[in-house]
């Protein structure tokens, strides 16, 4: 099984346990040691991961962390577990740091059970930096997060290559964010900078700030709405032929600009929704037809095969359309992409009562 598999059966498992899941230890044996085990190392032989690693810090005799991933007998990669769902501070990561300053290890990790927070010493040697350079969600990760996981697994880990991407790393998801904060309120100075040819002469007045600010954040989402469209359609499509794509209209005459746009949450759910299916379909037999009121899953692109419908066009009321034997929708709420996993049982089903080779 590829590595993304087995992260992807993972996050099946913690979606449908992490509620059940209360305490720092049994985080530990639920999550933590299962993706230390995907990542080829085995967690039983304590020469390869030692857990509660002890080292006198100064006056602190005795001080631990949680595991060690050893090579050559020294840690390359020590872990700080909280219990599932807990706050991820950087004030919670006390023995993360002091440990840090007495080992060799160049990386720590940070984490829940659900995200991984992954830390170095790019701004001052052999002294772990406050924000992480890298951050992995179990529960919300994409093809390139698999990627630079990956770089940490017993067959690939090379000290030199993750460094040499760390810095990039942690520099991008902090572009990232200042990029995501923008699109959500665009500020004066970045609305004025785009609306300066379009105004020609005229002065950047409040009026021309009201006027341009929710029309930047307008083309900001779309733009982004039609990027990730254009990638879906492409990664989705078998052969030339473009994928077909399910409007309703109600005016025959409604222009293109109006056809249905995939968002974000619609692509995330749809991905948890290929988790819950693996290794019940093939995946490539779980397809995404989008709609202007909904977005289809569908097996095999099959109208008469439908899995669910994402009702996700209010994002603050977000709604999973199921189906009954009858093939009746039933709607039901959801107050976060990960209750979807909430329903992993009734989707597989679905899908099986098509009688699926």
């Amino acid at each position: 099984m590829d590595f993304i598999d087995q992260l992807r059966v993972l996050a099946s498992r913690i979606a449908n346990t992490k509620d059940i899941i209360q305490t720092e230890e049994a985080t530990k044996n639920a999550m933590v040691m299962p993706l230390i085990q995907a990542l080829g190392y085995n967690p039983f032989d304590p020469l390869e991961v030692t857990p509660e690693l002890v080292a006198d810090v100064g006056t602190k005799k005795g001080e631990k962390v949680d595991y060690a991933i050893i090579k050559d007998g020294k840690p390359i990669l020590i872990f700080e577990c909280k219990k599932a769902g807990a706050d991820l501070n950087i004030s919670h990561a006390g023995q993360l740091f002091r440990y840090f300053h007495v080992t060799s290890t160049r990386f720590g990790v940070l984490t829940n059970g659900l995200i991984y927070k992954f830390f170095s010493d790019l701004e001052e040697p052999n002294k772990m930096d406050e924000k992480p350079f890298f951050e992995f969600n179990i529960l919300d990760f994409k093809e390139r997060d698999v990627e630079e996981l990956k770089k940490f697994a017993k067959t690939s880990f090379d000290l030199d290559t993750i460094l040499t991407t760390a810095n990039d790393l942690k520099y991008t998801r902090a572009i990232q964010q200042k990029l995501a904060e923008w699109i959500s309120a665009p500020p004066e100075e970045f609305v004025r900078l785009v609306s300066s040819d379009l105004i020609g002469n005229r002065r950047f007045t409040p009026a021309v700030k009201d006027q341009f600010t929710p029309i930047t954040k307008r083309a900001f989402e779309q733009l982004i709405g039609e990027k990730i469209n254009q990638r879906l359609k492409g990664a989705m499509t078998p052969d030339p032929a473009p994928v077909q794509i399910e409007v309703e209209q109600a005016n025959p005459a409604q222009s293109n600009e109006q056809l249905a746009v995939t968002s974000a949450e619609e692509i995330e759910g749809f991905y948890a929704i290929r988790a819950i299916l693996h290794g019940v379909v093939p995946l490539k037999r779980v397809v995404m037809r989008d709609a202007q009121s909904y977005c289809a899953v569908l097996l095999d692109d099959n109208n008469r095969k439908p899995i669910c419908r994402l009702r996700f066009n209010n994002v603050k009321n977000l709604r999973l359309g199921i189906f009954k034997e009858n093939k009746e929708e039933e709607l039901v709420p959801l107050e976060s992409l990960d209750d979807i996993f909430n329903y992993a049982e009734q989707l597989k089903k679905t899908v099986q009562s098509y009688g699926i080779e």
